[in-house]
C-alpha cells in the first residue's frame, strides 16, 4: 500500500525524476536523445564537409591566377630597377640581409651568390614560375616554387614593400596547401583529356591495396585543401577586423578627417589635381571614412549571410579608390583577389555562361545593319537565272 500511495501523488519540486520504489526502469529522456542526435548529425555533417568534398575549387583557382599574374606584373614593372631593389646595387646589401635573417629566421635564394649572373637567373626563374603558376601547369610543384620565389624576393628587400607584398607572401604559402589547379588550368585540361581517353579502351583494374591508397590520398588532399581555404578566409577576416579596430582608436578616423590628411601626402599623390578635387567635398570624405571603418569592423560578422555581398561591393570600391587616388595598385589588387575567396563556386561556374550570353547579345547589337541589308535583298528563284546549253 505504501508503494501504491507513493505512485498516486505527483512529483514535487526537488523530488527525484524517477520513483524510489520498485517498478520498471524508466526509458531514456526524449529531449536528451534528440539533442544527442542533433549533435551527432552536426558532427557527421562537419566531418563530411571537411573530408568528403573539396570546397571552393573555383575560388582557389581565382586566387592562383590572380596572385600569379599580379606578382608577374610586379616583377615586370620593377624590371628596370631590379638591380637597385634586389640585386648587387641595392643599398640593402646581402650582408645586411644576412644579419636580418639571423634575427627573423627568413632566408632568400638571392643571397647565395653576389654575382649578377646568379641574380639574373633567379629573376628569370621567378618570371617563368609566376607564369606557369598562373597557367596551372604542374600546379603542385609550381605552387611550391612560387612560394619560394615570393619569399626569397620579399626577404631580400623587406623594407622596399608597400604592404601588398606581405599579403601575397602569406597567400603564396597558403596556396601550397590547396588544390588550386583543379579548375581553369592546364592540369584540369590534361585531366579531362585523360578521363575521356580513346573510345573502347579497356579500364585498368586496380588492386585492393591500390584502391585503399588512392582513397586515403584523396581524403588527405581534400582535408588539407579545405583547411588551407579556411586559413585563407580567416586571414582575410583578421586583416579587415584588425585594420578596422586600429582605425577606431585614431582621432582622425573618429572625426572623419583621416582621408583629408591622406590626400595631402605627397607620397600618395600620383595625380595631385585629382586628390585636390576630391578634397573639395568634406562631407563625402567624412562619409567614406566612416563607411570604411564600419565595413572593415563588420566584415567578419557578415560572412554567413547575404549581407556579405554588398559589403564585398563596398570593399571593391574602396580598393579601387586606393589604387587610383593613392597610387597603390598592387596592394589594392592583392586585396581584391583575396576577397574572391568569399564568393561561392556557383558564381564562378556561371561566369562562362554569362560571358557567352553577353557576347551573343553584343554581336547582335553590332550587326543590325548587316542583317537589314541581308533581309532587303529580294529572294531570287532559280527560274530567273538564264539557262545555258552547250551544243
Amino acid at each position: 500500500m505504501a508503494s501504491e500511495h507513493r505512485h498516486e501523488f505527483p512529483l514535487q519540486a526537488g523530488a527525484p525524476d524517477r520513483p524510489t520504489g520498485p517498478g520498471p526502469a524508466p526509458g531514456p529522456d526524449p529531449a536528451t536523445g534528440s539533442a544527442q542526435n542533433r549533435l551527432r548529425l552536426q558532427g557527421r555533417a562537419y566531418r563530411a564537409l571537411l573530408t568528403e568534398q573539396p570546397v571552393s575549387l573555383y575560388a582557389a583557382s581565382v586566387l592562383r591566377i590572380g596572385f600569379g599574374l599580379l606578382y608577374l606584373l610586379f616583377l615586370l614593372r620593377e624590371f628596370p630597377h631590379r638591380h637597385e631593389i634586389w640585386g648587387p646595387d641595392a643599398p640593402w646589401t646581402p650582408a645586411l640581409a644576412a644579419q636580418l635573417f639571423d634575427q627573423s629566421g627568413w632566408y632568400s635564394l638571392l643571397v647565395l651568390s653576389d654575382s649578377r649572373t646568379w641574380f639574373e637567373l633567379c629573376y628569370a626563374a621567378a618570371l617563368v614560375t609566376c607564369a606557369l603558376f598562373a597557367l596551372g601547369w604542374r600546379t603542385r610543384a609550381t605552387a611550391v616554387l612560387f612560394a619560394v620565389m615570393v619569399a626569397s624576393f620579399h626577404a631580400r628587400a623587406i623594407f622596399m614593400t608597400d604592404g601588398g607584398d606581405n599579403l601575397i607572401l602569406l597567400m603564396s604559402l597558403y596556396l601550397v596547401l590547396t588544390a588550386c589547379g583543379r579548375r581553369w588550368s592546364l592540369d584540369a585540361r590534361r585531366a579531362r583529356r585523360r578521363a575521356a581517353g580513346p573510345a573502347g579502351a579497356p579500364e585498368r583494374v586496380k588492386s585492393f591495396s591500390a584502391q585503399q591508397f588512392h582513397a586515403a590520398r584523396t581524403t588527405l588532399v581534400t582535408v588539407v585543401h579545405n583547411c588551407g581555404m579556411f586559413v585563407i578566409a580567416a586571414q582575410v577576416c583578421f586583416l579587415y577586423g584588425s585594420a578596422g579596430l586600429y582605425k577606431v582608436q585614431g582621432s582622425f578616423w573618429a572625426d572623419g578627417t583621416a582621408l583629408h590628411y591622406v590626400l595631402h601626402l605627397e607620397l600618395f599623390q600620383p595625380w595631385p589635381a585629382l586628390s585636390h578635387f576630391v578634397d573639395q567635398y568634406p562631407l563625402a570624405i567624412a562619409v567614406i571614412s566612416y563607411l570604411t571603418v564600419l565595413t572593415q569592423v563588420a566584415f567578419p560578422f557578415v560572412l554567413f549571410g547575404r549581407l556579405k555581398y554588398p559589403v564585398l561591393v563596398v570593399l571593391l570600391g574602396m580598393h579601387l579608390g586606393i589604387a587610383v587616388l593613392l597610387g597603390l595598385p598592387f596592394f589594392s589588387g592583392a586585396m581584391i583577389i583575396a576577397d574572391a575567396v568569399f564568393l561561392p563556386d556557383r558564381f564562378y561556374a556561371a561566369l562562362p555562361r554569362l560571358w557567352r550570353r553577353t557576347a551573343q547579345r553584343w554581336g547582335r547589337r553590332r550587326n543590325p545593319q548587316e542583317e537589314a541589308q541581308v533581309g532587303s535583298v529580294p529572294a531570287q528563284g532559280r527560274h530567273e537565272l538564264p539557262s545555258l546549253s552547250v551544243r
